[in-house]
């Protein structure tokens, strides 16, 4: 398919229903309110053209863009391409998910975390956070900087509810990360939990809720989960 045609084909799976529960959560138009589910179900068809991918983020389409971060080989993007990308992630789906696991999977997943959690706009910093997670959620932990993480830890520890609203989502999020998927570090994580707390987060007009890191750790190991990473963090 070219890219007339799948703009068609997602016009066509759109609902308005879905339309509506993505603006309730921050995102706008064009978007034409289809499934992430359903957009799985395109990226065979797309994941052997990459310059297709990349007009598909072009459009600017909530959708659109969606699927280009599904069927993004990360291992070929560039980090201009990656720049490019956090630039237009207007919202937290885009941010969070969509850049976020492209470039965790890619060859700048340290350098380009670590500029982006830096970054005065918001969507960028929480990018910056949630890709950082990402990566260890992948990466085998004798890759990992211990010393690294311990100060992002104290980090969150000392400015997480002085941050910008998604940048104290993703802070969160880091500190559950590493705290599940690091256990040289679970202790270290648990503390930081159990310091910060109760993470307040505007979700709009959503009844998503942040989750208490603390207990979310904990329960992680009382599975027997601790440690286990993930095959990608692309979805």
């Amino acid at each position: 398919m070219d890219l007339d045609e799948i703009i068609a084909k997602l016009e066509q799976m759109g609902t308005e229903q879905t339309k509506r529960t993505f603006i309730r959560h921050g995102a706008r138009e064009p978007l034409f309110g289809v499934k992430v589910g359903d957009l799985k179900k395109l990226v065979k068809d797309i994941r052997k053209n990459q310059p297709l991918v990349y007009s598909l983020f072009d459009t600017g389409i909530h959708d659109a863009m969606y699927l280009a971060g599904l069927a993004v080989d990360p291992k070929s993007i560039s980090r201009e391409q990656l720049q490019a990308w956090v630039r237009a992630a207007y919202w937290y789906m885009l941010a969070e998910y969509t850049v976020a696991g492209a470039a965790a999977e890619s060859a700048y997943a340290l350098e380009l975390s670590k500029k982006w959690m830096e970054a005065p706009e918001e969507m960028t910093a929480a990018c910056g956070w949630s890709t950082y997670t990402n990566y260890i959620s992948i990466t085998e932990d004798g890759q990992l900087d211990l010393e690294e993480l311990e100060l992002l830890l104290r980090r969150v520890r000392q400015t997480v509810h002085q941050e910008q609203n998604r940048v104290r989502y993703t802070m969160n999020g880091f500190v559950i990360g590493v705290g599940a998927w690091v256990p040289a570090l679970y202790e270290e994580a648990l503390s930081t939990a159990g310091a910060i707390g109760a993470v307040s987060v505007n979700m709009g007009q959503t009844a998503c809720k942040v989750p208490l890191a603390e207990e979310y750790i904990r329960k992680v190991k009382e599975q027997g989960k601790l440690g286990v990473k993930r095959k990608t963090c692309i979805c």
